[in-house]
């Protein structure tokens, strides 16, 4: 049985490490970025960048004053859990005292803040059943200046791959520097409206510079990123090569009607954590 006080001192370690630590992907991304870089103001933005992940790392402080709406994605094998749910929002609440963390959550009317970072059906929590002999939790804490550029079209077959890719590319240049470029860009193809952002979201949990397995969808990806560069609205929105760091895309069966395109704009701070619990 993997026991609740497990669960919540996992989630609040993830997020501890998430909001801190930058993954190595994206640190090593940037790092090249920089190094690509020929435009004074880009390298200007870059070096910033790279200096406040140091930062954060020698305090212990997290990256970035928005520390993210808490994002969970659960994949449930085969093992006992108890109190999932009771397990993920104590380890979010105790995160946010002593993290700490900005308390970001808030009633959509209202605009009455929770303080804890808990609210109705906050945490996002996403379960995807394996069939495997552990239980494997990732957070992703999504700050709002890029999720607020997200966007979703719900295109006819007949627009096909051109019409993904200029859909994209239009998402991309409307957000301009709004969503703290060096960007990634998660992109869902099919399933229903909803479907579609969310698979957007999880593409995003892929490594930056691994490539795609399917190779229709690498292509993709590859052409994607080339014309979202050329845009020339590089480094926070100021100009330079290195206008977003990597295209993840993935794809899901969808009605024979349908082409929906989710498109979901990651921030420079592209914070994740992942852990895996088996039965003690």
């Amino acid at each position: 049985m993997i026991k609740e006080e497990l669960i919540s001192d996992t989630i609040y370690q993830l997020y501890k490490k998430a909001a801190i630590i930058l993954p190595e992907d994206v640190k090593y991304s940037l790092e090249t970025a920089f190094k690509v870089e020929d435009d004074e103001i880009a390298k200007l933005n870059i070096e910033a960048i790279l200096k406040n992940i140091k930062l954060a790392e020698e305090k212990s402080i997290p990256m970035c004053q928005d520390t993210g709406l808490p994002i969970i994605f659960v994949k449930l094998g085969n093992v006992k859990v108890e109190n999932l749910y009771e397990g993920i929002k104590k380890g979010v609440e105790k995160a946010t005292e002593d993290v700490p963390l900005r308390p970001n959550v808030v009633d959509p009317i209202s605009r009455k803040n929770s303080r804890n970072n808990i609210g109705k059906n906050i945490p996002q929590i996403d379960i995807e059943l394996i069939d495997e002999d552990y239980l494997e939790i990732t957070i992703l804490p999504k700050g709002f200046g890029s999720e607020n550029n997200n966007a979703l079209k719900m295109a006819l077959p007949g627009e096909g791959v051109e019409g993904i890719k200029a859909f994209v590319l239009e998402t991309v240049l409307k957000a301009g520097g709004k969503p703290c470029p060096p960007t990634v860009v998660g992109v869902g193809i099919g399933g229903t409206s909803d479907l579609a952002m969310k698979t957007a979201k999880k593409a995003l949990l892929r490594k930056i510079g691994e490539k795609n397995p399917d190779s229709v969808l690498a292509t993709l990806e590859k052409e994607i990123l080339e014309e979202i560069n050329k845009s020339g609205i590089g480094p926070m929105g100021l100009g330079g090569k290195t206008t977003t760091l990597d295209v993840k895309i993935d794809k899901i069966a969808t009605h024979t009607a349908g082409l929906p395109i989710g498109v979901c704009i990651q921030c420079w701070a592209h914070r994740y954590a992942t852990a895996i619990l088996k039965d003690s």
